[in-house]
């Protein structure tokens, strides 16, 4: 268990970090989302005692971090922006490096070196330099030292920045599985990457706490959610369809030729929409169900939310 109360971090007379107060439990892959400069790295630091608080109490698994600081590291996995490493060594000698550190010894040490190597998919690269490697595989490196020694607590930096769609879907899978014991933060700029791997969704701007809710009620806040998007093959007379029950507007974007028809509060349309399609006919190339647009609402969220407080 995490539990953070009043946080805050000053630098002179700059507030990064603004009276955050959250609980995590084990099973949460929580996303820590928000613009640049909104004080996700600067919080994430002070969960892992890299940085003292200015104000505020962090207590995990019941410890406090201002007095239980390396005994907390124990158990925490980080993964920092830039994934820092000795760019000298090869990965398996950064590997044996971090075991090291990590005091890993004998046949549990074995274990988790092969383990790691193995779920982080590495075994291709153990013998090169760490500067000679793509920077997705850096990336990967960096990930493999955060989970080497099996922490309960796993907090990482922009886990795939740099890897290619495959490797992307692989880490998320990866922390999917990780997750089951333990509690796992994501910082993160790629919102498809919460919807598809977090089960809560942390937002910040501006120091504070803006959002603590699951991805769906995210994507509920959307205008987008369960609207109907549809284009044409070629020009055709749609102006039935803002007619149909439930439907509240329509919207044509000029530019690309997509119509967007929005439903009444409560309202589901897209059978009816469907139906009036075919019933007459109409070119209809695609015919889509929103599910909500995650970057309009975490535009709102950000920007909105805190030119108004």
């Amino acid at each position: 268990m995490i539990s953070v109360k009043n946080l805050s971090k000053f630098y002179d007379h700059f507030k990064a970090v603004d009276n955050l107060s959250f609980d995590i439990a084990p099973g949460n892959i929580v996303g820590f989302l928000g613009p640049n400069g909104a004080g996700k790295s600067t919080t994430m630091k002070m969960l892992t005692g890299f940085l003292p608080p200015s104000e505020g109490e962090i207590f995990i698994k019941e410890r406090s971090i201002d007095s239980d600081a390396k005994a907390i590291q124990r158990d925490i996995g980080y993964l920092p922006e830039g994934a820092p490493a000795y760019g000298d060594m090869t990965v398996w000698q950064f590997l044996h490096f971090i075991a090291d550190v990590r005091r890993l010894k004998g046949a549990h040490r074995k274990e988790r070196l092969y383990d790691v190597i193995h779920r982080v998919e590495l075994g291709d690269v153990l013998n090169r330099p760490i500067d000679n490697l793509s920077k997705g595989f850096k990336r990967r490196v960096g990930l493999a030292q955060a989970i080497l020694h099996d922490p309960d607590i796993l907090i990482l930096d922009e886990p795939t920045d740099g890897l290619d769609p495959n490797q992307k879907h692989h880490v998320r899978q990866l922390i999917e599985d990780l997750s089951r014991e333990k509690i796992v933060i994501i910082s993160t700029h790629i919102l498809e990457e919460v919807a598809a791997v977090c089960n809560r969704v942390m937002i910040i701007a501006d120091g504070q706490l803006r959002f603590d809710d699951t991805p769906e009620v995210l994507r509920h806040r959307s205008r987008y959610c369960n609207a109907v998007s549809l284009r044409l093959s070629y020009a055709a007379d749609i102006s039935g369809l803002a007619e149909l029950d439930g439907v509240d507007e329509m919207e044509i974007d000029r530019k690309t030729g997509l119509v967007t028809l929005f439903p009444e509060p409560g309202q589901h349309i897209f059978h009816a929409i469907n139906e009036y399609v075919t019933q007459r006919r109409l070119p209809v190339d695609t015919l889509t169900l929103e599910t909500g647009r995650l970057d309009e609402v975490f535009r709102d969220i950000t920007t909105a939310e805190v030119a108004n407080g």
